[in-house]
């Protein structure tokens, strides 16, 4: 799928990232700090070339454990230089778990913490991000400028990163043949990743439509919004007064993630919905019938702290940091753009 860019006049630099695993690197920001004492383990890691799926199965492996009894607050590229956490339910001592992980997983641990409760899926604020650009075009830097004054204006669409949707889409279609019944996955956790994978597709699609069409930088009549700094939900009743708030940064439209318990939208957003889900290959019902949660999900993504440094002739350092579900190669193909 072609997805719209928010800065599609203007020219991108050009280059390659992820040249090699050093030039991406991510670190969690978490929610909170673990607070000594409790029956978890929370154990921060520095990976290099596996994924948090990886890691979490070693884990279990190596302390004898039930899955349930390690988790992440999210999933980090396996291509990349990436700083989590993990939580494990153990009774073995900090000391023994940092040893252990270290020699047999081949990671660096950061730090090792008891806390009262395990991580889950969003128990964290965001990331930063540090990216090397390699094989830049010569006014590079005049091009980051430009492209840098349009995402600071107007932020950018919360697209899901490709990576999420596997080599040439085959997660998704794996998710659609699975919800539609014609494929059997046994592992849980697959069926669950499949799924989840095809509602993020429809969140693309979904975006892809507003950009088409306009409506980005519109808050539509019974858009369901989200408040940046207390993430607190509404409807929009009055039109000419939350765009005013959009155009402040202070809300931003929420995007559909279809399934069971999604809040819905009403009156002209709710049309503009219906009319996606209406148009897929799957019918709300279907998902639902496997499961699929659902809920909503912030529409317009801000950079924060966003720098950009040469560090050689062709080179450059981007670092900026993204609320938790941002993907940093969304923000990085609004200025490479190849």
């Amino acid at each position: 799928m072609k997805l719209p860019y928010v800065t599609g006049e203007l020219k991108g630099i050009g280059g390659r990232i992820k040249s090699n695993l050093e030039d991406f690197s991510v670190e969690e920001v978490g929610l909170y700090e673990p607070c000594g004492s409790g029956e978890h383990i929370y154990v921060n890691v520095t990976k290099r070339g596996v994924t948090t799926r990886e890691v979490q199965e070693r884990l279990v492996k190596l302390f004898g454990l039930k899955n349930s009894d390690v988790s992440a607050a999210g999933m980090k590229d396996k291509d990349a230089v990436a700083t989590q956490t993990f939580s494990l339910r153990t009774g073995v001592s900090e000391e023994e778990v940092k040893e252990k992980v270290e020699r047999e997983l081949g990671v660096k641990v950061n730090f090792v913490k008891r806390h009262k409760n395990k991580l889950r899926i969003g128990h964290l604020l965001g990331n930063r991000f540090r990216i090397v650009v390699r094989g830049v075009c010569a006014d590079a830097l005049e091009r980051v400028e430009e492209i840098r004054k349009v995402i600071e204006e107007k932020g950018i669409p919360n697209y899901y990163g490709e990576q999420r949707f596997g080599i040439e889409g085959g997660n998704v279609q794996k998710g659609i043949e699975f919800i539609k019944g014609s494929f059997k996955v046994k592992d849980r956790w697959l069926r669950r990743w499949y799924v989840s994978c095809y509602q993020s597709y429809l969140c693309n699609v979904y975006l892809a439509e507003r950009m088409k069409r306009g409506l980005f930088d519109r808050i539509l009549l019974g858009d369901v919004c989200k408040k940046y700094d207390t993430g607190g939900m509404f409807v929009v009743e009055e039109v000419e007064k939350e765009q005013k708030r959009y155009g402040d940064k202070e809300i931003s439209f929420t995007v559909p993630v279809y399934g069971l318990k999604m809040r819905r939208a009403e009156d002209e957003a709710l049309q503009f919905e219906e009319e996606i889900i209406e148009g897929s290959e799957v019918e709300l019902k279907e998902l639902e019938r496997v499961g699929a949660g659902g809920t909503r999900r912030l529409g317009r993504l801000l950079v924060r702290d966003l720098k950009v440094e040469k560090c050689g002739d062709s080179e450059l350092v981007f670092s900026f940091y993204l609320p938790k579900g941002g993907y940093a190669t969304v923000v990085m193909r609004e200025f490479v753009k190849c």
